[in-house]
């Protein structure tokens, strides 16, 4: 059994074993947990509007996966993903009503404002990790914090006292009739294709650029990277950079695309933080976080079916993600329950 078809066999035996003690749990707690998994899936699938809608939430679950998974894959742990989305949401709705642009430059730019907000986010903590050795999750989680609420000022001050600012111009819209029509009348947007192409991106990066060879090289081992002649610091900072570009796209999805501007927020959106257990269950890996973030972003929405077709609530589907979190973390004793059963095979 190849260690990469364990790393397949891995998530799949997590998500099986997530839904079976979910199904449990709905069931000691008084519900029928086969119409309760039968009206999520009519919630995700139903039709074509639950359908457009389901891939439009997946789109900013792909590029928080890849922020979180790319600074891992560098030896760092990016908790500020939330608040560097949030930044970039706020650029990206900014660029988008501010400006009067034709479309091809319009667009771009938002998309461009969006994710230089999020990789400035994002170099805060890199200096001071690679310079100071400040560590990245203490930072990182302050950074969440002051993003919330800095952006909170700055909706403010934009809007000249309100709690949200003006509609994105339609020459920054991500939104598409041909989509909308095609999925009755979805808020499915362009931004899913925006997604799949910063997947390709992370991968070009990471598996054919000497600049991706040297992150992971620093991933693995610092000290021997700084052995064989790599610039360390100077990879740490760009690691954090790349991770906040993305998790700043993140956010101009809601931004171009799901709302067309940005409100106050008194919370946090959960979508930076869910982005860590896509990436986790997602192995850290390009293509993977696409089947993590389509896992999230079906969940999340075909739970609101939950309550209305079968009267469970939906903090059932919240436990099911829970569990499906905790046997991926528990992974260890999965591979080492795989490696026992091979090597039984192989004694016979």
């Amino acid at each position: 059994m190849s260690n990469r078809f364990v790393n397949i066999l891995v998530p799949i035996i997590s998500i099986i074993l997530g839904l079976l003690v979910g199904a449990a749990v709905m069931w000691f707690s008084g519900y029928d947990p086969v119409a309760g998994y039968i009206a999520l899936w009519n919630g995700i699938f139903g039709d074509m509007y639950s359908i457009g809608e389901t891939i439009r939430q997946i789109s900013p679950y792909i590029l928080a996966g890849l922020a979180v998974a790319f600074a891992f894959r560098s030896g760092l742990f990016n908790i500020g993903v939330e608040g560097q989305l949030i930044v970039g949401w706020f650029a990206a709705a900014y660029v988008g009503m501010a400006f009067e642009l034709p479309i091809f430059i319009h667009l771009p730019l938002a998309l461009i404002a969006a994710a230089v907000a999020g990789a400035l986010w994002g170099l805060i903590p890199g200096i001071l990790k690679a310079t100071l050795h400040v560590h990245e999750v203490i930072v990182t989680i302050m950074m969440n914090y002051i993003a919330l609420h800095t952006v909170n000022a700055l909706i403010k001050a934009v809007s000249e006292g309100g709690y949200k600012t003006e509609k994105i111009h339609q020459t920054a819209s991500l939104r598409s009739d041909f989509l909308s029509n095609l999925t009755d009348f979805s808020t499915l947007h362009y931004g899913i294709f925006v997604a799949l192409a910063m997947v390709a991106v992370m991968w070009f990066i990471l598996e054919k650029t000497k600049t991706g060879y040297e992150l992971k090289s620093v991933g693995f081992n610092d000290h021997a990277s700084q052995y064989a002649g790599m610039n360390v610091k100077k990879n740490i900072i760009l690691s954090m950079v790349v991770s906040g570009a993305f998790a700043g796209l993140g956010g101009a999805m809601e931004a171009l695309g799901t709302f067309g501007n940005i409100v106050t927020r008194s919370a946090f959106t959960g979508i930076g933080f869910d982005g860590i257990a896509v990436a986790l269950l997602g192995a850290n890996t390009p293509l993977g976080v696409i089947f993590g973030a389509s896992l999230f972003g079906s969940l999340k929405y075909g739970a609101g079916n939950m309550p209305n077709e079968a009267g469970v609530p939906v903090e059932i589907v919240s436990i099911v993600i829970a569990l499906i979190i905790f046997f991926v973390a528990s992974g260890y004793i999965i591979r080492v329950l795989l490696s026992k059963m091979k090597k039984k095979k192989e004694a016979k």
